[in-house]
């Protein structure tokens, strides 16, 4: 049957820096189609995805390798035959979750078929008629699978099914002793140890990176995967005619232009953002005034109560000066009375004293 897809699904692409071995590099200019592959002759999964005619991933899945999730959206993986480290951004978590998965159950029928393969050579090694001399013929390398050609005749050899299984460990000669193979895993699992200190690293320094261009992944990758979709659906249907290729180059061109507007609201977002700021410190300069009119507030009712206080005692002291008044005015009265009593007394006297 050959190798055939038997899981497939789109996202954005990225490959550790080889330098730095700390940041992320584009592979793919949009989202692709990455699909799992089953080669039956050899009993291989491996995890491919081409962009036009360049092969973006070719990674063979063996049981050492894991898949982590370090986002809701994003996951990664290391190939130590391709000496780097790959990473898949998805437009959902649901998608994401549905590759991990696959990655997980191919990988354990991976080490199922490695260990099955190791059965049949220790099996092949065990008659005494096997001759020591002679060793088992070259297993394909991870290259030789990128070409059509090179996998069909690496399906032709004469290989055994436990060396096409894993070219890695199952090309040694039959004819080696245990304490080779000893030896060879101790320096394999060096190498892994080796290997896994450079994942840990690299997933520390991914997961530090992933939030920057995340933010500026998720608000224009909807839009950008419908408009891939579209451009997909045009190449398959005029099989790459002038028409799809005008179509497409429209289509990347309303990209650009969905992307530089896209930049025009963040910078918009910016001004915006700058004047909720601006506004906030006129708010807490409204509450410090209103709290300080508050204040006056309170001291101008304290000063009216005062007043009424002043008021109230004001009018006690006026009604009791008119009070005093009429008591003097009595008293006045009273007076001029007895003093007009005592002038009649003064004539009376006078005139007695003449008439005596």
């Amino acid at each position: 049957m050959g190798e055939q897809p038997i899981f497939s699904t789109r996202a954005h692409i990225f490959q550790i820096d080889p330098t730095t071995k700390k940041n992320w590099l584009s592979t793919s200019k949009h989202a692709v189609t990455v699909s799992y592959f089953f080669d039956s002759t050899r009993n291989v999964y491996r995890i491919i995805s081409l962009e036009g005619a360049k092969a973006v991933i070719n990674s063979t899945i063996t049981p050492n390798m894991t898949f982590t999730k370090t986002s809701q959206k994003f996951g990664q993986w290391a190939d130590s035959r391709a000496n780097t480290v790959y990473g898949l951004g998805f437009s959902c978590e649901g998608h994401l979750s549905k590759f991990a998965e696959k990655f997980a159950e191919f990988k354990e029928a991976a080490r199922l078929a490695k260990e099955k393969s190791q059965e049949k050579a220790e099996l092949t090694s065990a008659p005494p008629q096997a001759s020591p001399s002679r060793p088992l013929p070259s297993p394909p390398t991870p290259e030789s699978m990128n070409g059509a050609e090179d996998e069909r005749a690496a399906a032709d050899s004469p290989q055994p099914a436990e060396a096409r299984a894993e070219p890695s460990h199952n090309a040694l000669p039959v004819s080696h002793s245990s304490s080779g193979i000893g030896q060879h895993l101790e320096v394999e699992l060096a190498a892994l140890k080796g290997n896994n200190a450079k994942l840990t690293a690299a997933l520390l320094e991914s997961t530090a990176n992933v939030k920057q261009w995340k933010q500026q992944l998720a608000a224009y990758q909807e839009e950008a995967e419908r408009l891939h979709k579209r451009v997909t659906e045009l190449e398959c249907v005029s099989g790459q005619s002038a028409a799809a290729r005008s179509a497409k180059t429209e289509l990347n061109r309303t990209i650009e232009e969905t992307e530089a507007a896209l930049k025009a609201k963040e910078d918009e977002l910016e001004c915006l953002k700058a004047e909720v700021q601006s506004a906030n410190r006129f708010q807490s300069q409204r509450d410090s005034l209103a709290h300080k009119l508050q204040e006056v507030e309170r001291r101008n009712e304290a000063l009216e109560v005062q007043l009424g206080e002043l008021e109230r005692r004001l009018n006690a002291n006026l009604r009791e000066r008119e009070v005093f008044r009429q008591s003097l005015r009595s008293l006045l009265q009273l007076l001029d009375g007895k003093i007009s009593e005592l002038s009649q007394l003064r004539d009376a006297l006078a005139k007695l004293l003449e008439c005596s």
